[in-house]
């Protein structure tokens, strides 16, 4: 039941107007190219939505020109965030002080590469627990880290059984240096009917900090965004399968565990689907539990007890989420834009 529902115009920063209307973020817009009528909704379903979303503060629009934003990661040592344009092939900074600026440029892998990929660039970020960069990138086939001081970029891992993965897409690092990832088909053309596509299946894998790699989960459809609960506990994985729109829930391994499989269905996403179209992918999770989905029509925030309490509206498909700045910002990549949203909650992670 709709408890409540309040919408609030995107406002941008003198310092990102600036930067977004200058050539430093490759033609991205600000003014000229946000609507006039864009805005944000927060809309509850359960009772309580408010104690968690801060519905009073203003969102930001921060940057808008994009093909489909992605992967967002924020880095506290450097107080920015940087986020992925996976179509285009570019990974590009935000901070507060600077605005937009492009920060890789490939992402992937140079045009000349990317035969028979029908998305080159990298997707999913991470800020690993080393100071590295961590990169799903899909150009590779690979999960990659970046040296942040010298730029160097070294492979992680880009096959399992001697096969190459399809094009990994998002990560998460446990408190152990343990790399958990899911393997989609989405940057091969054709996706599962690539020529190129080498797994017998779309996995989720762990790589543990002794570099040991282990296929964790080979019966989802398309396994996408990837989180781990604050207590390390459970393992979250989203599918993107407009057929079955879900989350599962999985008892996290440790290292030298037998493969997981199985897990329970604990969202289902079917019952909030929107006109504006989107389905479950990237998470980001609040130290309360509290689970931030981009999909159908902007972030549903999910209880531990599965209740979706209520969704951040962006009035469009919406790729990912991830905290920042105090760690009570919630910076959202949806399709062309970058948004960001206050809230009450804080986020697991590095502020």
């Amino acid at each position: 039941m709709q408890l409540n529902r309040r919408t609030t115009m995107l406002g941008l920063s003198a310092s990102a107007l600036a930067a977004c209307a200058g050539d430093r973020g490759g033609g991205l817009t600000a003014a000229g190219g946000a609507q006039a009528d864009a805005v944000v909704t927060f809309v509850g379903f359960e009772t309580g939505f408010a104690d968690l979303v801060d519905t009073d503060a203003p969102a930001r629009l921060l940057s808008v020109g994009y093909q489909w934003s992605e992967g967002p990661a924020w880095d506290a040592a450097r107080q920015r965030l940087y986020f992925t344009d996976v179509p285009q092939n570019r990974a590009f900074l935000w901070s507060e002080a600077d605005g937009i600026s492009i920060f890789l440029d490939p992402s992937g892998v140079a045009p000349a590469q990317a035969g028979g990929m029908r998305e080159p660039g990298a997707n999913g970020l991470l800020m690993g627990k080393s100071g590295e960069l961590l990169i799903c990138n899909h150009g590779k086939r690979g999960v990659e880290a970046r040296d942040m001081a010298t730029g160097q970029r070294r492979t992680l891992v880009s096959e399992y059984n001697g096969k190459r993965f399809n094009s990994p897409n998002d990560l998460i690092e446990a408190s152990d240096g343990t790399i958990f990832f899911t393997d989609p088909p989405y940057g091969l053309e054709g996706l599962n009917a690539s020529p190129m596509k080498e797994q017998d299946a779309n996995g989720v894998y762990r790589l543990g900090s002794d570099g040991a790699l282990s296929r964790l989960v080979d019966d989802m459809t398309f396994p996408n965004g990837i989180v781990l609960s604050p207590d390390e506990s459970s393992l979250y994985v989203s599918q993107s399968d407009p057929e079955a729109p879900l989350i599962r829930r999985f008892d996290t391994p440790a290292q030298g565990e037998s493969p997981i499989g199985g897990g329970e269905i604990w969202f289902d996403a079917k019952p909030f689907m929107h006109e504006v179209g989107g389905l479950p992918d990237g998470m980001a999770v609040a130290t309360s539990g509290h689970v931030f989905l981009g999909g159908p029509g902007g972030v549903l925030v999910i209880d531990p007890q599965a209740r979706c309490m209520g969704r951040i509206g962006t009035g469009r498909a919406t790729a990912n989420c991830a905290f920042g700045e105090d760690g009570r910002t919630l910076f959202i990549t949806a399709a062309d834009r970058l948004v960001a949203v206050r809230t009450k909650v804080a986020g697991v992670g590095r502020f």
